[in-house]
């Protein structure tokens, strides 16, 4: 995973290279206008690239973290973080023309820091949104069992369209956001199982075991 971001960040940083490179071999004969504008052009081409290497290099010190022991003892709700980050998606679902839903409750913690599960959430149903068509739709249902709690995420694309087109790099960057919310969970005793692939998610089964099942 990390060799696939590392070549994924060649191309933001080529098309970096070359931005700065034409700011400084603009042509002689255009006028001051012109050189303004065209200068003005290829800082907004840098600016963009850059904040496409800052990203790739962030998911990795995120896939680095996400296997690491939390420095002290942690126990986070897995409902209301599940709810919360529901509400922030639920905006860009709707921008994108998908519905997002969420049914069901549990009583399930896990001994993952706050910030670090929600992230975790995040970045697997952003996966599932940016799959879907316009008029798509996310269905969440979170259950409890006798063996724990059971999040079973999944798209409904139906025949209602084609699946949006992805870049290479946005395929690494899906590909890197599964390996950390996999690492996440997983380091935290949870299992999860994929539908699909992580280039085009159908959908996916957490599972929380009963230890972590209950809050008493």
């Amino acid at each position: 995973m990390l060799g696939e971001l590392l070549h994924s960040l060649s191309q933001p940083l080529t098309g970096l290279l070359c931005s700065l490179e034409l700011s400084l071999q603009l042509p002689l004969d255009l006028s001051t206008e012109q050189v303004a504008e065209q200068q003005q052009a290829n800082v907004s081409a840098a600016l963009q690239q850059t904040e496409k290497v800052i990203g790739m290099i962030q998911l990795m010190r995120e896939y680095l973290d996400a296997e690491q022991p939390a420095p002290e003892a942690f126990s986070s709700a897995f409902a209301p973080a599940t709810r919360s980050v529901i509400e922030e998606l639920s905006s860009i679902a709707a921008v994108r023309g998908v519905r997002l839903r969420l049914v069901g409750t549990c009583m399930a913690t896990l001994p993952v820091p706050g910030p670090r599960l929600r992230l975790a959430l995040q970045y697997l149903v952003t996966n599932l949104i940016q799959a879907e068509p316009v008029g798509g739709k996310v269905l969440l249902l979170l259950g409890e069992g006798p063996a724990g709690a059971v999040l079973r995420v999944e798209g409904e694309r139906g025949c209602r369209g084609q699946k949006p087109s992805t870049t290479s790099q946005q395929t690494a960057s899906r590909r890197a956001r599964t390996a950390i919310a996999s690492r996440v969970f997983e380091s935290a005793g949870a299992s999860l199982v994929f539908g699909g692939d992580d280039v085009d998610p159908a959908g996916f089964v957490l599972r929380i075991p009963r230890p972590f099942a209950s809050r008493d």
